[in-house]
């Protein structure tokens, strides 16, 4: 049997988009409610979809009003940076789907959450593919630890 060595890297390197779905929860700072839930079709695992989340909220802010002379990543509330996680991820058709908060069984694996505590940003991510019978990634914490937690897990 002859094999295509080019289809066979393709199939076997990062660039191939896998089939791991995810939802990303953001949750209000005065109540801890459910704001959105943002559904991502492929590359949800925490290596990749994890990683995103995090570069984009690295250094990020959470503000009560915009002052004249604001210099840092800011979004004024958790509702402002709902929108703008929305915006960074939602770049074209496909990909990414706003969902109303609290929708969930969309054949998701991994479930972040993004909240605020002690005026921090902070991320918890949770595997349910097996109705969280056998969780392999669970974290709960703020973002220079998440960084950590996912740096261990490349590592592994």
């Amino acid at each position: 049997m002859k094999v295509d060595l080019h289809l066979l890297a393709l199939i076997l390197t990062k660039e191939n988009k896998m089939g791991t779905r995810s939802l990303t929860v953001i949750n209000n700072e005065w109540d801890d409610s459910e704001i959105c839930v943002l559904y991502r079709q492929y590359d949800g695992y925490p290596e990749c979809h994890g990683t995103d989340l995090l570069n984009f909220l690295k250094d990020m802010h959470i503000v009560n009003g915009i002052g004249s002379k604001e210099n840092r990543r800011i979004s004024n509330g958790m509702d402002c940076l709902a929108a703008q996680v929305v915006a960074h991820f939602k770049t074209g058709p496909g990909g990414f789907y706003l969902n109303a908060a609290g929708s969930r069984d969309m054949c998701e694996q991994f479930i972040y959450t993004i909240y605020v505590k002690d005026k921090e940003l902070h991320i918890k991510v949770e595997n349910v593919y097996d109705k969280g019978h056998n969780i392999h990634f669970s974290f709960d914490g703020n973002l220079n630890q998440y960084e950590e937690w996912l740096n261990s897990q490349k590592e592994k």
